[in-house]
């Protein structure tokens, strides 16, 4: 089973670019979207030619902003939005999928934003968010994939001493929120395979030719229970595939 996480940077605008000959390319039986930019009837509506797949939207109150999606061709056992947290759910932020072995919970994290206004708020999102996985593992096994907006270590990004508490994505209080996840549980795939590999990145900001340049950050990621991981037989990041400021990321289990 290949699953493939991307942040779009807003559906509408990536289905005018190359989305529908990347999404043939790259043939996922899953994808889990983030950053949307649209509402549910939006998303469907931009989606509606995609063939064999069964298409899930969560988005946000606020019109043109955040938001998650999945298409996937596997029919889930039963699906979820948001993480009942009443502050924490108007942004369309998680969407869950049931399958037969385990969950697959799509998110996209809150940016602490550039003048680092919403880092309080950061921190009590990713200890509700937290506390809303190790509920739903005691279930089942967890893979969690999206835009969790950190770079967990100094490998994680090109510029690092430039960066270290002083950018929203790189603080010690997000860093912290990551090391709560690997800590309590949750396997970083991507390092679990490669765990020396660097200059591999994710996400480019859109200034100074950053992408060509490649002083990208590794923000998005796969995660999954500790128990799972032998279920993991890969993990990918195809910084090859445009469209947005961030590329797609993967992994395929062995299901």
């Amino acid at each position: 089973m290949k699953i493939i996480s991307w942040n779009v940077n807003g559906i509408r605008a990536a289905a005018k670019k190359s989305f529908f000959k990347d999404l043939e390319m790259m043939d996922p039986d899953i994808i889990c979207l983030q950053e949307t930019k649209a509402q549910d009837h939006q998303v469907a509506e931009t989606l509606e030619s995609v063939g064999h797949f069964h298409i899930f939207s969560n988005s946000a109150q606020r019109p043109g902003y955040s938001g998650t999606a999945v298409i996937s061709k596997i029919k889930p056992l039963g699906i979820s939005k948001d993480i009942d947290v009443s502050e924490h759910d108007t942004e369309g932020r998680v969407i869950c999928l049931e399958f037969e072995q385990f969950f697959l919970v799509n998110v996209y994290v809150p940016n602490s934003g550039a003048e680092l206004a919403r880092l309080t708020y950061r921190q009590e999102w990713d200890k509700a968010f937290f506390s809303y996985l190790k509920n739903l593992e005691k279930v089942k096994p967890l893979v969690i994939c999206g835009d969790l907006n950190v770079a967990h270590r100094e490998i994680d990004l090109a510029r690092p001493r430039e960066n270290y508490n002083k950018t929203a994505g790189y603080m010690q209080e997000e860093i912290d929120g990551m090391d709560r996840l690997i800590e309590g549980g949750f396997a970083d795939t991507f390092r679990h395979f490669y765990p020396d590999q660097a200059e591999r990145y994710s996400w480019w900001s859109f200034r100074a030719g950053a992408r060509r340049k490649n002083i990208g950050w590794r923000i998005d990621y796969f995660l999954v229970s500790r128990a799972f991981l032998p279920k993991v037989k890969d993990a990918f990041i195809l910084e090859e595939i445009g469209g947005s400021d961030h590329c797609p990321v993967g992994v395929i289990l062995d299901i």
